[in-house]
């Protein structure tokens, strides 16, 4: 398997060089040679399929023989170990849950499976490898759980000064060990921008063997392919008939360019909607077809908080940089915090669930395409557990009706230790010189 950079196809790596650099030399975004579709022997057998096995026939055909079978299914089961239930509203209208892992967010997908397949990639290597992130909320925490004493390896985490709940900060800043946070006094626009410079800096990241954990690294994006397979199969097993509309709360797009590539695997879906907050630049350009990346705006869907969405590059790329294509297949809207905070209490009312204020925007943007498309299933994609927003959740459900689950509730009492950095990527380069 290789792969190019959507600034300049010609350029060509391996996967190894794709993982462990995640960006190319010249700031594009690395995107596989080929995604085809899954062999008719896969569609005989997917729906019989645990979880991890399931994982592991996706991923063994993306990959195409870079990894040897057997090293791929340990990678595959030993970071795709928890389930990802739908749960229905009604008949039409389904929320997947994504936070049954050990930080109770979809991340938890992504950054376990990419911490294990970076360790393979680098198992003889001499040199130690450093993880440089930004987060706008729960990559943060994800990617320190899954990296959090593995050998060789040490991370460090930027993100946005006041731009994060106090659990979420909590889970990227109490550690210790081989895991560091920055807090940036600025934006994840300017977190982002501060990692990327470091990593157009050759000799830098030559010196300090820098990676990304961010979905700027291809690695992140495939296992997040498995769970539209689980969704669908499980919508199967209710309704024979049904498509899905994957209705996605969306930030950097990372979760969307994942869906795409489910898609471009042969997984039949009817439709994407793109949920977002204020920071609507997607939504815009599905309207218009004029791309303009805004400064990120504040709301209480803070890991949506992105002005700038690193994955448009590789949706551009899937769709040819056609505007029309692309609206074919993904809807956008967008909503703001009062809209947010209505749906939150609405679901509760309506159907006894609660709902993060990310997923809330998903069953916003689900109502509106029902009403359209009266005949559509939707599933909207629950990214991360209601309790890590718990001052949102009190304000609108009423204190102490937020279930904490302990392995989050433990954390509130603990110390939190993070240098606080202004947004210039010199200070990035100075913690990592000192």
């Amino acid at each position: 398997m290789q792969f190019y950079s959507t600034n300049n196809p010609d350029l060509k790596v391996d996967l190894k060089e794709a993982v462990i650099r995640s960006l190319p030399a010249d700031n594009g975004l690395y995107m596989p040679e080929t995604i085809t579709p899954l062999p008719e022997s896969f569609w005989k057998k997917w729906r019989s399929l645990s979880f991890a096995d399931l994982g592991y026939e996706i991923a063994s055909h993306f990959f195409q023989g870079s990894i040897p079978e057997n090293d791929l299914k340990e990678i595959v089961s030993d970071a795709i170990n928890f389930d990802a239930p739908i749960v229905p509203l009604t008949d039409q209208s389904f929320v997947l849950e994504l936070f049954h892992g050990p930080t109770l967010a979809f991340k938890d997908f992504g950054a376990r499976f990419m911490a294990r397949l970076m360790a393979y990639l680098t198992k003889d290597d001499d040199q130690e490898l450093t993880v440089l992130v930004a987060t706008s909320g729960d990559t943060g925490g994800a990617v320190a759980s899954a990296f959090h004493h593995v050998e060789g390896t040490k991370v460090i985490i930027l993100y946005p000064k006041g731009g994060v709940s106090d659990l979420q900060e909590k889970q990227l800043t109490t550690l210790g060990a081989n895991i560091s946070a920055l807090e940036v006094e600025g934006s994840f626009d300017d977190c982002q921008r501060m990692v990327k410079a470091c990593f157009l800096d050759t000799e830098l990241s030559k010196k300090h063997n820098l990676t990304s954990a961010n979905s700027i690294n291809i690695s992140r994006l495939l296992p997040q392919s498995f769970y539209y397979f689980h969704a669908a199969r499980q919508l199967l097993d209710r309704n024979e008939n049904a498509q899905p509309t994957f209705v996605i709360p969306s930030g950097n797009f990372g979760n969307l360019t994942a869906g795409l590539f489910a898609q471009q695997m042969g997984l039949p879906i009817r439709q994407f909607v793109a949920a977002t907050n204020l920071n609507d630049v997607v939504p815009r350009y599905l309207a218009d077809g004029e791309y303009s990346p805004q400064p990120s705006i504040a709301t209480i869907s803070n890991a949506m908080d992105v002005g700038a969405p690193s994955n448009f590059a590789r949706m551009q790329h899937i769709f040819g940089d056609d505007w029309e294509s692309m609206r074919e297949s993904v809807s956008g809207l967008a909503f703001d915090d009062d809209e947010t905070r209505d749906a939150i209490k609405a679901v509760k009312e309506l159907y006894g669930y609660t709902i993060d204020p990310h997923g809330a925007i998903g069953w916003l943007a689900s109502q509106i395409w029902q009403e359209a498309v009266t005949d559509s299933h939707t599933i909207i994609l629950e990214t991360a557990h209601p309790s890590k927003f718990i001052d949102t959740m009190d304000e609108e459900l009423g204190k102490g009706t937020t279930d904490i689950p302990e392995r989050l509730a433990c954390l509130a009492g603990l110390e939190k230790v993070a240098k606080t950095v202004k947004p210039d990527p010199q200070e990035v380069i100075d913690f990592l010189e000192s």
